[in-house]
């Protein structure tokens, strides 16, 4: 089922998601299938639980390529629950991120330029890799969302902050919704 995606200045966005408890559930599963099903109607590169009103820890992610981020390599389609990020460099790279909370905007972000990410797939195995560039960038903007956090609370130059249809004039601006 394809859920209502919140936007940016629902309070609900802001708050911190509880661990998941118990795996391999229904209510689990019908969750990831709704989770996966809306993220692709919005062409997304991913999506967290909390985005549809779901205080949980759970982040969905991936994709062969994305109309939204046409120059992106290919990402490995991903369930991660619980998860916890460790930064393997202080190298920051900035990259344009969009959001699908905060539609028909863009902004240049600073991340972490490679990561090791564990956590748990929606059966309870565990999940350890290594991500670099924009792989390790939708990692972090996916996990910020269970923090409360929104790529714009991370921008520091506003000057590089705007509307897509602005900033990226090719890119069809109703696939940034």
């Amino acid at each position: 089922m394809i859920r209502d995606i919140l936007k940016m200045g629902d309070p609900r966005l802001l708050r911190i998601a509880k661990p998941v408890e118990q795996f391999g559930t229904p209510e689990l599963d019908e969750l990831i299938a709704d989770m996966f099903e809306t993220m692709k109607h919005a062409n997304g590169a991913g999506l967290a639980a909390p985005q549809i009103g779901v205080d949980l820890q759970v982040v969905i992610f991936g994709f062969e390529h994305n109309e939204r981020y046409p120059d992106a390599p290919e990402v490995p389609e991903t369930v991660l629950i619980n998860p916890t990020i460790t930064p393997l460099t202080q190298d920051m790279e900035e990259g344009w991120e969009g959001c699908l909370s905060v539609p028909g905007l863009r902004g240049m972000v600073n991340r972490y330029s490679m990561l090791r990410y564990e956590g748990f797939d929606q059966h309870g195995h565990a999940i350890d890799r290594v991500a670099e560039g924009f792989h390790a960038r939708v990692v972090q903007h996916e996990c910020d969302h269970l923090i409360g956090k929104l790529y714009p609370m991370r921008i520091t130059d506003f000057s590089k902050f705007g509307f897509t249809e602005i900033l990226f004039p090719g890119l069809d601006p109703n696939s940034d919704d």
